[in-house]
């Protein structure tokens, strides 16, 4: 029986234990240095706003560790001797291991800005940051969010609930401009805006002006203005959380090295979730992948290396999904901000500005490729056979109540949809 330790309790290390227990007998310890329970990371919002308790957020009663024999150990690892396969914890308490899987997640990007770590600025990702936010917007009137993805905008809905006013800063044309193709990037900056929020395009930070006091006062931005606040939520994106492994032997770029199998350049040492970083992506896609789903299949797939069934990463059709207030987002495929050369688009929008379908297909031998879908639910597992097997683009357009998540309640706009998609076909005047 071999002895697995697990740094990090996030939806990758969980679900690593998970599968190790349910296919050996191998004694299992999961560390975290954020809380004791495992808890949905994407609920944290929730808690904030008051709708949820840290306990409904828990998936597990919290008897289930103890009934599937995993031990819990809360713990800050400040160093891993590969070497000698063990661990060092800050109190210099030692623990060791047979294999080792590293699911340490991330942590929010700073850049250096003047002031960033004064009193009243933070991001959003722990339980810890959720507890300083609590503290830091006891007496908020008004706040600046800097980065424009996913959790800005979770972060604005928080602070909205509370009634604290919100200034959000984007550095590009329109809402996360990177991901987003110009329409869905115009449809959600709209609803952004209809929120009363404070939405400034190609707006950057300068700095972060304190008080006497040490706390943010003010906020400037790259044109001189001054934007009063108490807050500022910096939330360009996250970055593999590795500080603690940079004294060691594991092979680091921006997150942990690995190989297609999960593998460190260490003998039994494995990295997954949002802290790995592939050398070369088994499947082309960026080599840092810090989606909730991936992290949850890698967890999966290591746990069948470790178990005797070696098995590389294979993580299917690209897809995620979000929610930007009340419109709900889905991704099948990739849909890139710019088209390919070999791709042709289709794209429909309702009349309330809400709701949107893109489908994207190749020119050359009319194959579905991709969807977007604002403010509509598509069942995962016919978008994702549809592409897979390559369908016909006009198969798709015919067979879109196929796709329907909730044909019972849930009114459809699939008849204009086809309608307007066959018209562009017919009249040729594809979006490109």
């Amino acid at each position: 029986m071999k002895h697995i330790a697990i740094i990090g309790n996030g939806i990758s290390g969980v679900t690593a234990a998970r599968h190790i227990r349910k296919l050996s007998d191998h004694k299992i310890t999961l560390i975290s240095t954020e809380t004791e329970y495992f808890f949905s990371r994407t609920a944290l919002m929730y808690v904030y706003m008051g709708h949820m308790k840290q306990e409904h957020i828990q998936p597990y009663e919290n008897h289930f560790w103890k009934k599937n024999r995993i031990d819990l150990k809360l713990g800050f690892v400040s160093r891993v001797d590969s070497d000698n396969k063990k661990l060092i914890f800050s109190n210099q308490e030692e623990l060791v291991y047979d294999d080792l899987v590293i699911a340490c997640g991330s942590k929010p990007n700073k850049f250096g800005w003047k002031g960033q770590d004064l009193d009243g600025v933070q991001g959003l990702y722990s339980w810890q940051d959720l507890e300083l936010m609590e503290k830091n917007t006891q007496s908020t009137d008004r706040a600046v969010i800097v980065g424009g993805g996913l959790i800005g905008v979770e972060m604005a809905e928080m602070l909205l609930s509370r009634g604290i006013k919100v200034t959000f800063l984007v550095r590009e044309k329109r809402f996360w401009g990177s991901v987003l193709p110009k329409e869905e990037g115009e449809l959600i900056s709209r609803h952004i805006l209809s929120h009363h929020v404070d939405l400034r395009f190609e707006t950057e930070l300068e700095e972060i002006i304190p008080d006497e006091n040490g706390r943010v006062k003010a906020i400037k931005i790259k044109n001189g203005e001054e934007i009063k606040c108490q807050f500022v939520g910096l939330t360009a994106g996250v970055s593999p959380n590795t500080a603690f492994l940079k004294e060691g032997a594991i092979d680091l770029n921006r997150g942990i090295l690995v190989n297609e199998y999960l593998e460190t350049n260490q003998p039994n040492v494995y990295a997954i979730g949002d802290c790995a970083e592939f050398h070369q992506h088994p499947t082309g896609r960026k080599n840092l992948e810090q989606v909730w789903y991936t992290g949850k299949m890698m967890g999966e797939t290591v746990a069948q290396s470790i178990c005797g069934n070696k098995s590389a990463y294979q993580p299917g059709i690209w897809f995620n999904s979000a929610k930007f207030f009340d419109i709900e987002y889905q991704t099948y495929g990739w849909v890139w901000a710019k088209p390919k050369e070999n791709e042709a688009v289709l794209y429909w929008e309702h009349t309330n500005g809400k709701k949107c379908l893109k489908l994207i297909y190749d020119k050359n031998d009319l194959s579905f490729l991709a969807a977007n879908v604002f403010g509509m639910r598509l069942r995962h597992k016919v978008l994702d056979r549809w592409i897979k097997f390559k369908v016909n683009i006009q198969y798709v357009i015919d067979n879109l109540d196929e796709a329907n998540f909730d044909p019972e309640f849930y009114k459809n706009n699939f008849k204009v949809i086809r309608r307007s998609f066959n018209e562009n076909i017919r009249n040729h005047s594809i979006i490109a």
